[in-house]
């Protein structure tokens, strides 16, 4: 599946009425290793669970941080359909859902993306814009420079003028997606302008952020499910944000109830819901099942 055909599975869900707010929760349980997540959903036609390790120490010896596999049934009988990998559907679904809604919150205009980060999220939230945005321009900004320019080649390869550079460099910037592990904030807010929309995707914890409270609390701010994120998002908890009438979630932005002013940056901050993990597992067995 491309990174567009993912977006519009996505948006099909919600457009045939999805209401994310409803979504089952996801349950955290730790583990001597790190944490495993337990991620649910279910529609008429199918349900299924994810279920995600996430353990720090891996990459210290060469393994993925992230972890999983992907359970769909048949939803009438609960029947095993398939057995996903868990890595590459959510390496899939979540620059989908930050493209969904990215297409939305630029400028028309928007041409340069800086990207911080240099893992496979990087990587898939590259592909996923350049198939929604005319990019012309990509900065990449990663902790380690051999990362970070071998991302920086992946792009040119794909045709964008792209370069390393610093995080001061949001202040030229039209889209800035933050991809990271990170649990302070990347970059100064002040320095974002106003026509720009910004996505962070790299946190569901409450004391981690990759943006500081000055951004959030200069944005039009833009969730999964505000339920979620008042639980989860550490960039808007930590900036101050508790009350749910601050906030407009993906469904009602993709339906055109959310408004989307130009005087002020757009945030978008993901934690991962399970309903996204359903909508492109399913369209993935129906395309492999004919």
């Amino acid at each position: 599946m491309t990174p567009v055909e993912a977006s519009r599975a996505i948006e099909r869900v919600l457009l045939d009425g999805l209401d994310p707010e409803a979504a089952p929760a996801r349950s955290a349980v730790p583990v001597p290793a790190g944490e495993l997540l337990l991620m649910p959903a279910a529609s008429a036609r199918y349900v299924g669970v994810k279920i995600a390790g996430v353990a720090p120490a891996n990459p210290t010896v060469g393994l993925p941080r992230i972890t999983g596999s992907y359970l769909l049934l048949d939803g009438p009988t609960l029947q095993p359909l398939a057995l996903l990998d868990g890595v590459a559907l959510t390496s899939l679904r979540t620059p989908a859902v930050t493209a969904v809604a990215l297409d939305r919150l630029a400028a028309p205009q928007a041409e340069h993306l800086v990207l911080f980060g240099s893992g496979p999220q990087a990587y898939g939230h590259l592909d996923a814009l350049l198939a929604i945005r005319p990019l012309t321009r990509v900065t990449v900004v990663a902790r380690s420079e051999q990362p970070a320019e071998a991302l920086a080649r992946y792009a040119r390869a794909r045709g964008v003028a792209a370069a390393v550079g610093t995080p001061a460099d949001v202040a030229d910037a039209d889209l800035v997606v933050c991809c990271t592990t990170a649990r302070t904030p990347l970059f100064d807010g002040a320095l974002v302008p106003d026509h720009a929309a910004v996505a962070a995707v790299g946190s569901h914890e409450v004391d981690a952020r990759e943006v500081d409270e000055v951004l959030v609390g200069r944005s039009a701010l833009y969730v999964e499910a505000r339920a979620v994120a008042l639980r989860e998002a550490g960039d808007l908890l930590m900036a101050g944000i508790t009350g749910a009438d601050t906030l407009w979630n993906l469904a009602e932005l993709v339906n055109g109830d959310a408004p989307v002013p130009a005087d002020r940056p757009r945030f978008f901050k993901s934690v991962g819901m399970a309903w996204e993990d359903l909508a492109v597992a399913a369209e993935t067995y129906r395309r492999d099942a004919g």
